[in-house]
């Protein structure tokens, strides 16, 4: 038997994953270092080979792991019969939580689409960006339809969206350097999120 994978906790892979993200988090980097995160999880760096293939595997089980849950959160949330201008504001309401959990997701989202092969990065699109581009098309039109939203650019506004409530979460440094904020507060977090959900509603809200 390979001594590597001996008495192996049966959460190996998921502590692994979990540990990754907690380095990058903590770090506000999109990348680690195996001996790091062999010393967090306390497990054998070369169990990274073994359950992904190599570090770049790593980083894109830990992509799909949290991608996946956001793509099954919106499905959930379209299939919920709520006034479109509730679903907006949930949705809004969970990508700042999400961002405030998983600071690095969008920076690494980019990354991989950016590095991997065009098979690779089409598949990361397939699965997770037209899913959700498609979920704004049809909450936009929901909207509008209803009266509640006015006519807007679908595209544009996934990029307003996401920029918004990923920009807060990856600007760490400006954080520190420009308001003496060294840490992103649980407190921080629910004042931003209270921004993000007035001021895109107010640009999306139908006049009157």
């Amino acid at each position: 038997m390979n001594s590597v994978t001996d008495n192996l906790p049966p959460d190996a892979r998921d502590k692994l994953l979990e540990t990754a993200s907690t380095i990058m988090r903590e770090g506000d980097q999109v990348d680690i270092s195996l001996s790091e995160l062999s010393l967090r999880a306390g497990l054998n760096s070369a169990l990274v080979k073994y359950y992904f293939g190599n570090k770049a595997g790593l980083m894109k089980a830990l992509l799909d792991r949290d991608m996946q849950a956001i793509v099954h959160s919106v499905e959930a949330l379209m299939a919920k019969d709520m006034e479109p201008t509730e679903k907006l504001r949930r949705h809004l309401s969970a990508m700042v939580d999400t961002y405030y959990d998983t600071p690095y997701l969008n920076r690494l989202l980019m990354r991989l689409v950016r590095d991997s092969d065009p098979e690779e990065a089409q598949r990361i699109a397939d699965e997770y960006l037209t899913p959700l581009q498609k979920a704004y098309d049809r909450l936009i039109a929901e909207g509008v339809k209803a009266g509640a939203f006015r006519k807007i650019d679908p595209q544009m506004f996934y990029f307003i969206a996401t920029g918004a409530a990923d920009r807060f979460f990856s600007a760490r440094l400006v954080l520190k350097h420009c308001y003496d904020q060294d840490s992103l507060t649980e407190s921080l977090r629910d004042r931003y999120r209270e921004h993000v959900i007035d001021f895109v509603m107010a640009g999306i809200l139908a006049d009157g």
